[in-house]
Formats: C-alpha cells, sequence, structure tokens
C-alpha cells in the first residue's frame, strides 16, 4: 500500500482476529491488536509487527485511548450485547471503516427455530442475511448463557447499525483455523492420536457449514476497503459433511482407522458438526470477496495448530 494504514482488530489473538491480523500486516498495514491475556498473542503475529496491547473489553477508556485520532478500521469480535456497542461509539466515530463480527446464531428457520434452542433446525436452503433473527435481547439479559447469546448478538448488531456509522456485520458460521480457543477438531485429532481404529459418527452426512479464519479475514480485508453499512454472512465456499470433514482430518495424520455410520438420536457418535445450516456468501461475493481457499483445504491449518498444542503439553 502507497499510503499507511491503520488498523485496530478488538479481541485480535484468536482464530478470526488473528487471521485477519496477520492478513492485513502482510499487506502493508499498521496493526494494533487487544486481549486480556499477552501470553495468548500467537508469535507470529508479532514478528509480523502487530502490536499487542493489554486491554480488557469492557475497558472503553483503554479503547479510545488506543483508537486516539481514528484509523482505517476497526473490528470487534468482543462485544457480545447494545451496552458493548454503545460504550465504543465515541471510538467508532473517528474510524473509516467498521466491522462487527456476529454469528449465524442468530437465524430462526420458519419455525421460529434456532441453534440455541432444544427443537432440531429445518432449513430449506442455504440462509441468506435477509432470513428471519431472533428478536434482540434487552440491555439486562446476559449474553453468555445459553439462551441470551444469539438474542444479544441481535441487539449488538443493531445497536451498531442503527449508529448511522459505516459498519459491516459478518455473521461466520463455525469458524475454524489456527488459534482456536475451542478448536472443533481436537476430540477427533486426539482420537486419532491415542490409535483408535474406529471413530463412530451419527448424522455423518449433515452438513454443517464451516467458516475458515483465513477466508472471513478475507472478507474483512475486502470490507476495509469498500466501508458501507451491510450485514454479510461468512462462510466457505464448499459445504463438506461430518464425514468429509473427519476424512479430511484423517488424511492430515495419516491415519489408517475406520469412520463408521451409527444411527442419530443416542449419545454414539456425537461430534461437533451436527446442526444442518448452510449460508448463502453471495452478497459476499458481489462485493468483491475472493475465498482464499475452500473449508477443506484450509481445516488442515487448524488440525496442525491442534496438533502443536498437544506436543506442548
Amino acid at each position: 500500500m502507497e499510503d499507511e494504514v491503520r488498523a485496530i482488530i478488538l479481541g485480535g489473538t484468536g482464530a478470526i482476529g488473528g487471521a485477519t491480523a496477520e492478513l492485513l500486516a502482510k499487506s502493508g498495514w499498521d496493526v494494533d491488536v487487544t486481549g486480556r491475556d499477552p501470553s495468548r498473542m500467537p508469535i507470529e503475529l508479532s514478528e509480523s509487527g502487530v502490536r499487542f496491547h493489554q486491554i480488557e473489553r469492557n475497558d472503553t477508556r483503554g479503547v479510545e485511548r488506543l483508537a486516539g485520532n481514528g484509523a482505517d478500521l476497526m473490528v470487534d469480535l468482543v462485544a457480545y450485547s447494545a451496552p458493548d456497542v454503545r460504550a465504543l461509539l465515541p471510538a467508532m466515530a473517528s474510524m473509516g471503516s467498521l466491522v462487527l463480527v456476529s454469528s449465524r446464531a442468530v437465524y430462526v428457520d420458519d419455525s421460529g427455530r434456532h441453534i440455541n434452542g432444544d427443537e432440531p433446525l429445518q432449513f430449506t436452503g442455504p440462509v441468506n442475511e435477509l432470513a428471519p433473527t431472533l428478536p434482540p435481547a434487552a440491555d439486562h439479559v446476559d449474553p453468555f448463557t445459553r439462551e441470551g447469546y444469539a438474542p444479544c448478538k441481535v441487539a449488538a448488531e443493531n445497536a451498531a447499525l442503527n449508529s448511522g456509522l459505516p459498519v459491516t456485520v459478518i455473521r461466520p458460521s463455525k469458524v475454524h483455523g489456527r488459534w482456536a480457543r475451542n478448536a472443533r477438531t481436537t476430540g477427533v485429532v486426539e482420537s486419532m492420536l491415542r490409535g483408535d481404529t474406529r471413530i463412530e459418527l451419527a448424522n455423518a452426512q449433515t452438513i454443517d457449514h464451516l467458516t475458515a479464519a483465513s477466508n472471513a479475514s478475507a472478507l474483512i480485508e475486502t470490507v476495509a476497503n469498500r466501508p458501507g453499512r451491510r450485514i454479510l454472512n461468512t462462510a466457505d465456499p464448499d459445504a463438506p459433511t461430518a464425514e468429509e470433514i473427519v476424512g479430511t482430518i484423517a488424511a492430515e495424520l495419516s491415519w489408517s482407522g475406520r469412520i463408521e455410520r451409527v444411527p442419530g438420536g443416542s449419545e454414539r457418535g456425537r461430534h461437533p458438526w451436527q446442526t444442518p445450516m448452510t449460508l448463502d456468501i453471495t452478497s459476499a461475493i458481489e462485493l468483491g470477496y475472493q475465498p482464499v481457499g475452500s473449508g477443506i483445504e484450509l481445516l488442515a491449518e487448524e488440525v496442525r495448530w491442534v496438533l502443536s498444542r498437544i506436543s506442548e503439553r
């Protein structure tokens, strides 16, 4: 880039935040990230010139000091509720472009069922940004509960979009990649490393759409250069089945065991990819977003990350 541009990523040491920080830094951006624990700052980010700032999620004055006279981009991965967003509006007002990371959990199917409900979802096709969502939560609702998480995310989205600022809300699906806090591949990787010769899978043909952190970061970079007020789904261009996901992990580990399908509805064969839901990413593509790769290809990044974590134990 000819002119120096600056990005601030709130919560920048996890999967999406880290991938975005690394991509922007390598593209010539001046990047600051925040987090609670300096030990979680990936060395790869520091080596790329990314600066870490120990700032808690609710430290709005700390964020305002970091923002200073403004930046070209702010990415917020730590806002879980409308009060979180409103508290940061003074800092957000000085940004050229804003991205609020939300979740696919906000969507409901035609019968009003949602991911954190007790009844299984049933969508008739890929879900686009115009699909209905849960009603927004009131300010007092706890976002860190099963019932409160998604409604609070809806409220946070509304607070950002109603601010009049150039905020893009992105709704990822199941995120995978390096630096994932709770990598979903961990259980399968550990099973294969133990030498288990068989992995049981219930609902093996379920398509539970994934979002590679690398792909989400590519969308954020696109949005940074095209600020506006909008909502965009972010997911991988492919939609593999649960069996294909486990098969990809097996190939990465050179595991020679057998994947066995078992009937759903019991405790046997439980795995993290059992929500039948696919996101429509047409709007992102039309904006100019180009995926880095397929989810199946990029899943290896998380598997290698999980392996490195296991080896450090």
